[in-house]
């Protein structure tokens, strides 16, 4: 029966026009690869007709719980095949799902939870308490399970067990309904709520196959989190792909590095902050490669320092830009064949760059914030990164004016500062609220960051602008020292380092040292730094302390 006819009398079909939608990938993988090791759980191991079966109990067994298309289910969980099942399984029942940032607070839990009207509440018996306190705040509670560490009498396992393994691989009604709801870390007030659709997660899949080489030999080790923008599509690629998912509750170096060993793990992917805690192991705790790893970074540019420490270790990384209203990836660092063939230092300093766009993002380039107007392609003008494309959220939840801001002049803003290179490579500089503006002069934190992270002792830096009467802001260094260098390295030290390396008017002004503040995705928080910053004395002392730097 006809769906629909076009301008030339042809009809759009069932057997010509199928919604696009990630079920359809574990449908085919479940056909094409029904014996094959799907998912790799410490020592747990479910090959694709299981995974397959699992998922459709699930989507049975929610619908059985009263779940109606378009409500949400929400999953507070590590890596576990609980959460991939999700992934699946909530789509399957025309649900939205959500995967909640497994180090948020109970306020924060309790947020998300009411804002999305979840109506079932999967949780990991591991953080059974933060998600008990959460619902203590509700006054509509979602219904709880909780279980997902594989016993029969969890909550989890008798929740499947209540599902048909023979429910359908249902597709969405229309591609645009929402598959899942990701809410932004949110530095200050309440975070929001970006709803993806099933085209979009359909396309960003398969581009991360293209991408990321993924293949039916791929080995995938989930240190990447699965509530992280649905791990950046790879929860629904790799299944695309037939390869085996690892599950990891925790990210922990050496842990990863035996995994890596043991299962012979082909792809991994992190924020930098992974890459460096992998890199900074020492020599002799390394495992050593006998096998290439594919590494897919993401987030702020990795310093090109952390890149070349992973690749003489044997990690072949691919730097992507993204955020959680693109589906994560958008851009990707294509290296052309004449920085391939580089020495190593040069190539890692091109692949600190964010790129070219993600396959099937339909455009990203740079434009001036005021007139929209190109910023022309010289690796000098600084404008704002913009994103056009199907691989971008709806809008966000409940929140018209925050969904037409971000979609302002038909371009998603990023609020990203950029330069567009003569080659059409993209450079992020700074977000525009962390650029630094002295004496009139623009400073891009990231490139201050980029010399303090080539000092052999420091492991983790961030640059923030303070504020100074003459100059306006000067840019202010807190650092991080690696273990055992507290002793030998002090702020002289560090702006000596920095003066030959820098133009003198980008150098930092002051040097503080200590455990930089983070997000729960691990993202610095730069915003309470430069709080830190507008409180420091000109002598370095916090208002009423001692000395810090």
């Amino acid at each position: 029966m006809p769906l629909s006819e076009d301008a030339d009398g042809l009809a759009r079909r069932p057997a010509n026009y199928v919604p696009l939608s990630p079920v359809s990938f574990l449908a085919r993988a479940t056909r094409v690869h029904p014996q094959k090791t799907a998912v790799i759980d410490g020592e747990r191991r479910f090959s694709y007709a299981e995974m397959g079966e699992r998922c459709r109990r699930l989507a049975s067994a929610l619908h059985r719980l009263g779940v109606q298309p378009g409500e949400t289910v929400s999953v507070l969980s590590p890596n576990t095949p609980m959460l991939l099942e999700a992934h699946h399984g909530v789509p399957m029942a025309r649900a939205v799902l959500n995967a909640i940032n497994v180090r948020l607070d109970p306020p924060a839990v309790a947020f998300i939870l009411g804002h999305g009207r979840a109506r079932v509440f999967l949780v990991d018996a591991e953080l059974a308490p933060v998600a008990a306190a959460a619902l203590a705040l509700l006054d509509r509670k979602p219904i709880l399970i909780v279980g997902g560490g594989g016993e029969p009498e969890d909550g989890y396992e008798r929740l499947l067990s209540t599902g048909d393994p023979r429910h359908p691989f249902q597709l969405p009604a229309d591609e645009w309904d929402s598959i899942s709801l990701n809410y932004t870390s949110g530095t200050t007030g309440n975070p929001k709520g970006a709803l993806y659709h099933h085209r979009g997660a359909y396309l960003n899949s398969c581009a991360n196959c293209l991408v990321f080489g993924l293949d039916a030999g791929t080995v995938y080790l989930w240190t990447l989190p699965m509530f992280h923008c649905n791990g950046w599509s790879h929860t629904w690629a790799v299944t695309l792909a037939g390869g085996t998912h690892v599950c990891l509750r925790k990210v922990e170096p050496r842990t990863v590095l035996g995994l890596v060993a043991r299962h012979r793990v082909t792809h991994l992917a992190g924020a930098p902050v992974v890459l460096n805690m992998l890199s900074q192991l020492p020599e002799e705790e390394r495992v050593r490669l006998d096998h290439p790893v594919q590494v897919a970074v993401g987030g702020a540019a990795p310093p090109s320092a952390v890149i070349a420490r992973m690749e003489r270790m044997g990690f072949r990384v691919t730097h992507l830009y993204g955020l959680t209203e693109s589906f994560g990836p958008a851009t990707v660092c294509v290296l052309p064949p004449e920085i391939v063939a580089a020495p190593l230092e040069e190539r890692a300093a091109f692949t600190a760059r964010q790129g070219v766009q993600h396959p099937m993002l339909e455009e990203s380039t740079v434009l001036d914030p005021e007139t929209l107007e190109h910023a022309p392609a010289d690796g000098q003008t600084l404008g704002e990164l913009v994103l056009r494309g199907n691989t971008l959220m709806k809008g966000y939840l409940a929140n018209p004016a925050a969904s037409g801001a971000a979609f302002a002049g038909d371009w998603f803003h990023t609020g990203d500062l950029a330069v567009l290179h003569p080659d059409g490579y993209l450079e992020i500089k700074d977000r525009a609220k962390d650029i630094i503006i002295s004496g009139g002069e623009n400073i891009s934190s990231l490139e201050v960051e980029e010399v303090l992270y080539r000092h052999p002792d420091v492991l983790e830096a961030a640059v923030v602008a303070r504020p100074d009467e003459r100059w306006g802001e000067t840019p202010h260094a807190f650092v991080t020292l690696r273990p055992g260098a507290e002793g030998r390295v002090d702020a002289p030290a560090i702006l000596a380092w920095c003066r030959p390396r820098l133009a003198h008017f980008k150098c930092p002004s002051q040097v503080t040292f200590g455990p930089l503040p983070k997000t729960a995705t691990g993202k610095i928080q730069k915003y309470l730094l430069r709080q830190r910053a507008a409180g420091l004395s000109d002598d370095g002392r916090a208002d009423g302390s001692s000395p810090e730097s």
